[in-house]
């Protein structure tokens, strides 16, 4: 029986549905609460085949799944992809070194940089945090006097989070977007993201409903799960697509999905396939 080390925090309802179906495939698993947890960098106790990461904090998940992986642990995903995924500015310079289309992205490290950079780009634009996720502390900048505004803002609150600008055109999607779910190298499912608002994460009200997989969503969202794992390990990734003028845009990769709106929606039961997947390449 393979050995797993379940690294969480919260225990949501994907976690719960992970769990059962991890636990009928097969494998003995370790509840590994990163909050709680303490790690020897000398040593690590338990042995396991392999180490799944799902917890909510980034950072945790992420050093946990370093820790694990320099005792030569199995992880998905491994830390590379994670930390690709988790900064926007490595997804969008990956994806655009496999010539993958992706909304316009413009960087900056200063404000007056982050100005030209937005003016160059034209209004309006999206301004968003390097690293973050559920549609947080995003920003539609319409005019000039709102893009000062929230210069000054990130000039002065002054932390990390706000040390870089990350700019990006904002894209016509006729209110919706897609999420596609990708095992390794299958696109399992998808669905449509909409809402009357700018912003269509289902964490900001969006609805989800079924999105057929067309060949081009497939294409796209392998083309895009393969520039962030050029090492082609293993992994489990959600692709956030636009629909723009007949075109298929990569807005984002996610390292840890979710999906408890996904699967009456699809019809597809993503934790039960995720498990398999994962006996699958622990076995193999």
């Amino acid at each position: 029986m393979p050995s797993l080390a379940f690294l969480h925090s919260l225990i949501r309802k994907e976690e719960k549905l992970l769990l059962s179906e991890l636990e009928k495939v097969g494998f003995s698993i370790t509840r590994w609460d990163t909050r709680s947890r303490f790690m020897d960098v000398k040593s690590l106790d338990e042995e396991f085949d392999l180490a799944f990461e799902r917890s909510v904090s980034t950072s945790q998940g992420l050093n946990t799944i370093r820790y694990f992986e320099s005792f030569d642990v199995l992880s998905v995903n491994p830390s590379v992809v994670i930390d690709r995924c988790s900064d926007k500015i490595q997804t969008s310079l990956l994806l655009q070194r496999k010539n993958i289309s992706q909304p316009d992205v413009y960087i900056a490290h200063s404000a007056d940089g982050a100005l030209q950079a937005i003016e160059s780009l034209g209004y309006p634009v999206v301004l968003k945090p390097v690293i973050g996720s559920w549609g947080r502390l995003l920003a539609r900048i319409n005019d000039r006097d709102a893009a000062e505004a929230l210069i000054e803002h990130k000039t002065t609150l002054g932390s990390y989070q706000h040390s870089s600008f990350y700019i990006q055109d904002l894209v016509e999607k006729g209110g919706r977007d897609i999420r596609s779910f990708v095992i390794g190298d299958q696109v399992v499912a998808a669905i449509y993201r909409s809402s009357d608002h700018w912003i269509t994460n289902t964490s900001k009200g969006g609805v989800a409903t079924n999105c057929p997989v067309t060949s081009e969503i497939e294409e796209m969202s392998i083309r895009a799960a393969h520039a962030v794992n050029t090492e082609g390990a293993p992994t489990i990734l959600a692709i956030d697509l636009f629909e723009s003028e007949g075109e298929i845009l990569v807005n984002e990769v996610n390292s840890t999905m979710e999906f408890r709106n996904s699967i009456k929606t699809t019809g597809v039961n993503i934790p039960a396939l995720m498990a398999e997947y994962l006996h699958e390449v622990t076995v193999s």
